[in-house]
């Protein structure tokens, strides 16, 4: 009984090593065949969104609403970092950039612990604004 997994084990080796192909050196790809590599385009940086946190900045300022638009940072459980506040108005930015704004009137910036799948969360919302100098 012991001799027939050996004698199995000996074959399925045997059997192996006959698939092996004879050994082939690799030869090199000429250059000129060789695609150009394609070139990465820089990062696009979003433009530069100003903050305003009070209306009467922009009283005397001609300037078009272009929507509302909102930010947030995610504390998923309690061993992560706490939310913050200045992430999420970074991001409420970034996403009135996206809109091609130049401006945003920040409304409220709050922390609330009740999020859908966050523990805590920052939220920042606001209006993005194309303002005219």
């Amino acid at each position: 009984m012991r001799v027939l997994p050996l004698c199995l084990l000996a074959l399925s080796l045997t059997g192996c090593s006959l698939l092996q192909k004879p050994y082939q050196p690799v030869t090199p790809i000429e250059k000129s065949t060789q695609a150009e590599p394609a070139r990465a385009k820089p990062a696009a940086h979003p433009a530069p969104v100003k903050l305003y946190t009070d209306a009467a900045e922009l009283v005397s300022k001609p300037f078009r609403d272009l929507g509302e638009v909102f930010g947030d940072d995610c504390q998923s459980s309690t061993q992560d970092s706490p939310p913050n506040i200045a992430t999420a108005r970074k991001r409420m930015q970034i996403r009135a950039s996206g809109m091609k704004a130049n401006a945003v009137l920040l409304h409220k910036c709050e922390i609330v612990s009740s999020a859908q799948g966050c523990y805590r969360q920052a939220i920042c919302q606001g209006s993005a604004l194309k303002v005219s100098n």
